[in-house]
């Protein structure tokens, strides 16, 4: 036996004597506090229950029974040694559930780790500040970048500098679409799911999410964005030009192109004509390369050239098959761009240069070859659209008015369907025998080529009238007969004058048309309302009215169609009223300034939505007449009167500069030399203008000495050559008393243009 068992059994039956002797709670307690220290001394269950009952045995008798209270005093020592052994069972049976939690949880992290591995998908966990910390195989192959690489903090070494930036995760599933650079390079769009997720241990909040490979989808969608983008850039173009400056330049954003160039041969034995888009200058990074195009001279735009190895390049490519297209150079990795056919016929090439050599892939094969092809639809339909205009051009130029135009007229002509340019809309300006000048100003019902074809059948049976002699009301009279007979005339309505610029007169008729609007100098435009009728084929109508009008000095008269003051939302007054002030400030303007003031006032934001023709007219101004001191200062404010005059008589202005330099030189003439010897007396010069339907004369006089031309005059003395340069006709009479130069010219007939010019002419992109 130990020591210590022994002395802990001395320890017992002492305590257990005292108990018998005197059994109190007290003495219970110490039972207690024994059973506890065998618990620490590791003292045997079995030796304290043989010493209890070796002990009771040895002191029990029938005097004194022992063995209840020593049964009593054992169990108490005993209940510290029950709980012990209960809380090692209870311990022991926790830890085996532990355990088997464990493995468990074990077996489910396999689990969960295979699914994951299983997944097509690429599979992240991500920590509250974005670090990527779990992904899966998947993963890995979609960007790049595994889990050896593992954890990956912002930014992502996936994620494109430039690129748009990451959505912020949030509290709820997050789906996006974003672009990221692949370890190998690659660019790769990746559709991104993303949740939101609290971690029970440390109540830290996780995201995990899938990302799928999206970029064939992307391109596909980019492909028909492109291909939408251009369809509606190029949907409004008209001509081949307005094609290609609208066209070349999209294509070129969306493939990423430096520059884009397009050669038409117009025949088989002229240059090219080329159009360029974006840089032109040659790549130096590649020797070999053909250069694209020389640039514009300095001194004024000229279209570019190509070289000689560059229109071989493109010579070849159009006479490719349709839609076909080849990188540049062929059968390399790297190429500098693409060269392709354009059209259907095999008279246009494209070439799209790229800003460095780059891989061209499968997808942009694809987008290349679509674009093209819509590119190549529209110029084909422009085509189309020229020769169309060609046609309606040459048919408007038969039927429309002259196109020479008696000395100040202008006309003007705009429809209302381009591009076709044709509408019902008309004017005719015929000059008579007996020196008037007839006018007509119609318009027919409709719109478009069926309106045409009626109005060119209506101005040439009023032109043949005129002609014929009929007054305006005759005029109307028989072109009632004449619309009653065209299907489609009923109702058009017809505005008849024949101006007398001699007499100042004019006198006029309508059929149910817009009335005249006649401005004297500085004063608002009236309407001329009288003479009004019908329109033409309505009724029966035997007589027509016809009034008269003054027309005084340097009036301007303006007949036009209805197009031109008739607008959705606006009374027709207004518009007369605008007409009548533009009129009040122009009788400085020659005729077409007029025309186009005119028109730039009344023009709607979105422009005519109906025809308009429109004719004006200025009868020549009153004579100027001009006395002003010799005094060379005066001679900027004369030049300034005559400029002036010279406009309202509606003297084009190149003609005006040279009747103004040779006044200038006659009544310098004067002031320099017809006064030498008059010493203090009062000396003038007079300058006077006058005109006729078709001269202006120019008068300059003085009452001075003539002074003959020196026989070498030296660097002076050239201004009566100036003079007889500048004129047509030169007069200088110097009987006494005074000197008088008459200059006369002959106006010139305005060239007139039937219709807008054609838009689109420039091929500087």
């Amino acid at each position: 036996m130990s020591d210590v068992l022994a002395a802990f059994l001395d320890a017992y039956a002492n305590a257990l004597r005292r108990h018998l002797d005197s059994p109190t709670h007290a003495s219970l307690a110490e039972g207690y506090e024994l059973g506890r220290r065998a618990l620490v001394e590791d003292i045997s269950l079995l030796d304290l229950t043989e010493h209890h009952f070796r002990f009771v045995a040895a002191n029990d008798s029938a005097d004194r029974p022992v063995a209840e209270p020593a049964l009593e005093f054992l169990l108490q020592t005993l209940a510290a040694l029950d709980i012990a052994t209960r809380g090692y069972l209870g311990g022991l049976r926790r830890y085996e559930q532990q355990r088997s939690r464990a493995d468990d949880l074990a077996g489910r992290d396999a689990f969960r780790t295979a699914l994951v591995e299983s997944l097509q998908d690429g599979f992240f966990v991500a920590d509250s500040r974005g670090t990527i910390i779990e992904v899966n195989t998947a993963f890995g192959a979609l960007t790049g970048y595994g889990a050896a690489g593992l954890p990956y903090p912002l930014p992502h070494p996936w994620s494109l500098p430039t690129g748009p930036r990451y959505p912020d995760l949030g509290t709820v599933a997050q789906r996006f679409v974003i672009p990221v650079r692949h370890r190998d390079g690659r660019d790769v769009w990746l559709a991104v799911s993303t949740s939101s997720l609290i971690k029970p241990e440390n109540n830290e909040q996780i995201f995990v999410g899938t990302i799928r490979d999206v970029t064939a989808e992307h391109d596909a969608q980019a492909r028909d964005q492109a291909a939408s983008r251009l369809a509606t850039a190029v949907g409004a173009a008209t001509s081949v030009v307005e094609v290609l400056a609208v066209g070349l330049d999209e294509l070129r954003r969306t493939v990423g192109a430096e520059s884009a160039v397009v050669s038409v041969w117009p025949n088989r034995n002229s240059r090219p004509e080329v159009y360029v888009s974006g840089a032109i200058e040659r790549n130096s990074s590649n020797v070999d390369a053909p250069e694209l195009a020389r640039p514009a001279s300095s001194a004024g735009y000229h279209p570019p050239r190509l070289d000689e190895r560059a229109t071989a390049l493109l010579e070849r490519a159009r006479r490719r098959p349709p839609r076909s297209l080849f990188a540049i150079p062929e059968s390399t990795e790297s190429s500098e761009g693409i060269v392709a056919p354009l059209g259907e016929v095999g008279d246009a090439a494209l070439w799209l240069r790229f800003a460095a050599p780059r891989a061209i892939t499968a997808a942009d094969w694809t987008l290349f070859s679509l674009l093209i092809g819509h590119l190549s639809l529209a110029v084909q339909r422009a085509r189309n659209f020229d020769q169309a205009r060609s046609t309606s051009l040459t048919l408007q130029r038969a039927m429309l008015g002259p196109i020479e135009l008696p000395p100040r007229f202008s006309v003007h002509y705009e429809p209302a369907l381009p591009p076709l340019e044709i509408g019902g809309d008309w004017y005719d300006v015929v000059p008579l025998n007996d020196g008037t000048i007839g006018v007509v100003v119609g318009d027919c019902v409709g719109r478009g080529l069926s309106a045409a074809v009626v109005m060119g059948q209506l101005r040439t049976a009023a032109r043949a009238l005129l002609l014929r002699g009929a007054g305006p009301a005759q005029l109307l009279v028989e072109l009632d007969a004449v619309a009653a007979r065209i299907p489609g005339a009923m109702c058009t309505t017809v505005c008849a004058a024949v101006l007398d610029p001699a007499n100042g007169l004019m006198r006029y008729s309508s059929a149910g048309h817009m009335p005249p609007i006649l401005a004297d100098v500085d004063e608002p435009g009236r309407l001329l309302e009288d003479g009004r009728a019908v329109p033409l084929a309505t009724f029966d109508t035997p007589q027509r009215p016809e009034a008269t009008a003054v027309l005084t000095p340097g009036s301007t008269l303006v007949l036009f169609t209805d197009g031109l003051v008739e607008h959705r939302g606006v009374d027709i007054d207004e518009s007369f009223a605008k007409i009548s002030a533009v009129l009040a400030d122009t009788p400085g303007k020659l005729p077409r300034e007029v025309a186009d003031a005119v028109l730039s006032r009344l023009r709607p934001a979105a422009g005519y939505d109906d025809d308009v023709a429109m004719v004006v007219y200025r009868q020549p101004p009153a004579s100027l007449r001009l006395e002003v001191p010799a005094d060379p200062d005066q001679l900027a404010a004369l030049r300034r009167r005559l400029k002036s005059w010279l406009a309202a008589a509606a003297v084009p202005h190149d003609l005006a500069s040279d009747l103004v330099a040779a006044a200038n030189e006659a009544c310098s003439n004067s002031i320099e030399h017809a006064y030498l010897s008059n010493g203090a007396v009062a000396n003038q010069v007079t300058l006077g203008a006058e005109c006729d339907t078709e001269r202006v004369t120019i008068l300059v006089s003085d009452t001075g000495h003539w002074k003959p031309r020196s026989a070498d005059p030296g660097n002076r003395g050239r201004g009566i050559d100036m003079m007889r340069a500048l004129t047509e006709e030169l007069e200088i009479d110097h009987a006494e008393p005074g000197t008088r130069v008459r200059m006369s010219v002959t106006l010139p007939a305005i060239k007139s243009p039937v219709a807008n010019p054609l838009r689109g002419t420039s091929r500087q992109l």
